[in-house]
């Protein structure tokens, strides 16, 4: 059987749900799907241009256009002469939606009314080393700088079994580490019966897969990291050492604006908490540097909230204007100031992440070895180099003993 070629743009899910479809579009050699991103206009721009050089590669091809940017305008792809089918985020995951059908160009049906849990939604993929397992997609919250939710739909989760079963599949091909994810991750649970939490899911997969070594969590949105999930954070060995936080700014008025939840104050007191219940977490955090209407004191707060979380994971963005999102019809900053704001954003995360791993020298870290057995990551996410090439997909025990680049270089035990 030859799987059709399917071209990924953007996060994690849209990863595990092109896996997903090259398991429903089967034996279609002839088929190319490009799995599209919305989440900045760059990302459309990158759509469209992985479209084209698609097309261009292999013009007798079938190509099928899905994913968020797909979702939120359709019209944009139909109108490509390129593209020889439009699906939504919903038809994606459905088994008809790759045959020969005839039909309307476009099938894109109202993300909004979904409720239902597709057949492939609580799919998996593996990079040999690592297992991703989808636990919820879609978003209730209408922060006003953001596509997702109208590509997304509302918040639905995947029953607890059927996550427990994904993680005990992959963990009994050999995975050591599971990491789980989706749109908007803590807010699972709130659409199931008897609304159980992300805490309850963690726990009822590290009881029901005992043999499970280290479980990580995508990004977190720390107004609904409850009790339950902070001691688990801060007290579960097989839990990783390791938060992303949705912050996006640090500045109360820009966080009111972007209709975020939580207060400046709230973030740097919750990662206060996390450190001294484990003073071993590295914190990450999404920040977006030139939203509408941020002066330059408002702009400080940010730059300086990555010192007061102690952000070594960041991931900055410079603000992106999203056709029928509320933020662009707020006063723009000039592109030149939001582009120099991102690099102070970015310097300042550099400066915290050098300080963290020239803090690890001398430790042991426990490594989880990726396929060139040369290279993983410690708990903490920090990336290795092994000064010896060991067996992927096994986790190794090893000695920091310098800094390299973005990253950590040690030797493993034995090796000494």
């Amino acid at each position: 059987m030859t799987a059709p070629e399917i071209i990924t743009l953007g996060c994690r899910l849209n990863i595990a749900e092109s896996s997903a479809m090259a398991e429903l579009a089967g034996d279609a050699d002839d088929l190319i799907i490009v799995n599209s991103c919305a989440v900045t206009a760059e990302a459309v721009r990158q759509t469209r241009q992985a479209i084209r050089k698609a097309r261009r590669r292999r013009p007798d091809a079938r190509l099928i256009v899905t994913g968020c940017a797909a979702q939120t305008d359709p019209a944009m792809f139909t109108a490509m002469p390129e593209v020889d089918r439009v699906l939504g985020n919903r038809e994606k995951l459905l088994a008809d939606g790759f045959g020969r059908e005839t039909g309307p160009k476009a099938q894109v049906a109202d993300i909004m009314t979904v409720r239902d849990v597709a057949p492939h939604m609580a799919s998996a993929y593996s990079d040999r080393t690592r297992g991703f397992v989808v636990v919820q997609n879609g978003c209730d919250h209408r922060c006003t700088f953001c596509i997702i939710p109208y590509g997304r739909g509302p918040s639905i989760s995947v029953p607890a079994g059927a996550v427990v079963d994904q993680v005990r599949r992959l963990v009994d091909t050999g995975i050591a580490e599971i990491v789980i994810t989706g749109v908007d991750v803590t807010s699972y649970g709130h659409d199931l019966p008897g609304t159980p939490t992300l805490g309850l899911l963690v726990e009822r997969i590290l009881k029901g897969v005992p043999d499970l070594p280290r479980l990580r969590l995508s990004s977190l949105d720390g107004v609904e990291i409850d009790e339950r999930l902070f001691d688990l954070l801060t007290g579960e060995a097989r839990v990783m050492p390791h938060v992303h936080l949705s912050l996006q700014a640090g500045d109360d008025m820009i966080l009111k604006r972007m209709k975020r939840r939580h207060s400046r104050s709230q973030a740097v007191d919750l990662v206060a908490r996390l450190h001294e219940r484990r003073p071993d977490i590295a914190i990450g955090a999404d920040i977006i540097a030139g939203f509408p209407t941020e002066d330059a004191a408002m702009f400080d707060n940010s730059l300086s909230l990555v010192a007061d979380c102690r952000i070594v994971h960041g991931h900055i963005f410079p603000y992106s204007p999203r056709t029928g999102t509320p933020a662009t019809r707020m006063p723009p900053v000039a592109p030149p100031i939001v582009r120099e704001r991102a690099a102070r954003l970015r310097a300042a995360c550099a400066e915290q992440r050098t300080a963290w791993l020239t803090r690890q020298i001398g430790d042991r870290v426990e490594v989880l070895v990726e396929r060139s057995g040369n290279h993983g990551h410690a708990a903490n996410f920090a990336p290795v180099r092994l000064s010896a090439p060991a067996q992927p997909g096994k986790i190794v025990s090893a000695r920091v003993t310098g800094l390299e680049a973005d990253g950590l270089i040690a030797q493993e035990s034995g090796h000494d």
